[in-house]
């Protein structure tokens, strides 16, 4: 198991095309909400892109930006064959290390899928407004609370 994280230029173009292929998959296909994942955010110099291998094959994905005074965790996604294994706790352990470890002052923000509060509360997250149809889909925003 690997966990890195990336800025997009050190990214190959296999691994490019490993995380559009999963996002594609799994937001577009299984949840069947087309919507345009590619927003021009992924190739910004501050967006940190975690990816979660399994010898070859990309398992988990999550992308960080930098919104300026905030860090934005999203596209949290994992393969269905790494369901069910904790994989999604590395994923996310290895997102929250990579904001505080470039700058710990800010705030980590995120907008869950709202059956997965209870999960991101786990981190420490906490509801940080009232819940929204992002494509459909019910989204909760949250907040990162520093214990």
């Amino acid at each position: 198991m690997e966990i890195r994280v990336d800025g997009f230029a050190a990214l190959t173009a296999t691994e490019v095309y490993d995380v559009a292929r999963l996002r594609q998959g799994v937001f577009v296909v299984e949840q069947e909400c087309p919507y345009p994942d590619l927003d021009g955010r992924d190739t910004e110099p501050g967006t940190g892109h975690v990816l979660l291998r399994e010898g070859e094959t990309l398992v988990g994905y999550a992308r960080v930006l930098d919104d300026g005074t905030t860090w934005r965790i999203g596209r949290v996604v994992l393969a269905p064959a790494g369901r069910g294994r904790g994989l999604a706790d590395r994923l996310m352990g290895a997102a929250l290390e990579h904001c505080t470890a470039t700058d710990s002052r800010r705030d980590v923000v995120l907008d869950a899928q709202s059956p997965l509060t209870g999960w991101y509360g786990g981190f420490g997250f906490a509801v940080d407004g009232e819940e929204f149809l992002d494509d459909g889909i019910p989204h909760t925003p949250m907040r990162w609370v520093r214990s």
